[in-house]
């Protein structure tokens, strides 16, 4: 699930100035959302249907703003797309739903209008790592979904559930891992730091990632594939022929509530949780409209709604939810999580993607 989702609603045309005021608050919503509307940027495939169907039409029918919603292309496409239309005073869209990476790499040209937290009513429950600022302190853009990556076997093969990352090494599991294939997406560095290194400050260092390195090419004799095409490796676990690795919790639950044999386990060392921004392109005359929209995609609530409707971990701390146990423990966990070192694949990116090719998929 490293894509997301996109409204069906179209951008409409303006009222003309001439309807009194009186007449347009006496509209249907959906009239009325006429009057302001939106562009909003979002990932593609399932998260894209899921928010065309489950959400957007909602915040429409809320506020009376329609949503206008743009695929993005995958990677770091969208970031240079909107970084280029900036300059040129365009915004492809008003709203984008941003990787952590792009959100800071969009920091460096000051691409992000800066959000301003006051309008956003619960934007206190956030939870600290959702809130991502610029140098000086600025709000540059705010945790729109998460989601987790955790340890997934199948249950023919393995009768008892792993409790550690480091079953990952283990010698008995040799040619039966499936891991993601990049550094940037499978964030193997600081699992490997979290388990065997004292946490992720090991890699604040060149000789503390060196020692990840290290540590990490132990697993290379266990690993069966390394992906890119989730699909070739979800296939792979539903069958056996690959029975253990990292993948997406809420895909592989998903997966079990079908009647497939695996499951997915929060290791005692936590999930790996990514996560996706909200952002604002500073060539957007729509500040005020966006402003709207996080805060109602900020309500409790609505993070309720898109963790059902969605399978998304919520942002907001988990006090103020309106999920049950189950429905939490769905799409998260109470297990503090490995949270990515979205610093190192901006400030170390060559050096790291160099290293990765050499010592671990090389």
């Amino acid at each position: 699930m490293t894509e997301f989702s996109k409204v069906g609603v179209t951008r409409r045309t303006m009222l003309k100035a001439g309807i009194a005021t009186a007449g347009l608050l006496a509209m249907p919503a959906v009239l009325r959302a006429q009057d302001k509307s939106l562009k909003v940027g979002v990932y593609g495939g399932y998260f894209k249907k899921s928010f065309d169907e489950h959400i957007f039409p909602e915040f429409t029918k809320a506020t009376g703003i329609a949503v206008e919603s743009i695929a993005e292309p995958t990677g770091e496409a969208w970031l240079v797309q909107l970084e280029q239309a900036a300059k040129a005073g365009q915004a492809p869209a008003d709203v984008s739903m941003m990787s952590q990476t792009s959100t800071l790499k969009g920091q460096a040209t000051e691409l992000w209008t800066p959000i301003d937290t006051s309008r956003i009513k619960n934007s206190g429950d956030l939870l600290e790592r959702f809130v991502n600022k610029y140098p000086d302190g600025r709000v540059a853009g705010i945790g729109a979904v998460a989601w987790f990556i955790t340890l997934v076997t199948n249950t023919n093969v393995y009768k008892e559930a792993p409790t550690s990352w480091d079953a990952l090494w283990d010698p008995a599991n040799k040619d039966k891992l499936g891991l993601l294939a990049l550094a940037s997406n499978s964030f193997l560095l600081e699992v490997t730091a979290k388990t065997f290194m004292g946490g992720t400050n090991a890699l604040d260092t060149e000789e503390g990632l060196l020692k990840a390195f290290d540590k990490l090419a132990e697993v290379k004799p266990n690993v069966r594939l390394w992906y890119r095409d989730e699909a070739q490796f979800e296939q792979a676990l539903k069958s056996g022929e690959i029975p253990m690795g990292q993948y997406y919790h809420d895909v592989t639950g998903l997966a079990a509530a079908d009647g497939q044999p695996v499951r997915s386990t929060f290791p005692k060392e936590g999930g790996i949780q990514d996560s996706g921004n909200w952002v604002i392109s500073r060539a957007s005359k729509k500040a005020d409209e966006a402003h709207v929209f996080m805060d109602y995609m900020c309500q409790p609530s609505i993070q309720g709604l898109m963790s059902r409707k969605v399978g998304t971990a919520p942002t907001l701390k988990k006090e103020v939810l309106d999920l049950t146990p189950e429905e939490f423990a769905a799409v998260s966990s109470e297990i503090d999580p490995i949270i990515p070192r979205y610093d190192l694949y901006t400030t170390k990116a060559d050096w790291i993607n160099q290293k990765w090719t050499e010592l671990i998929v090389g």
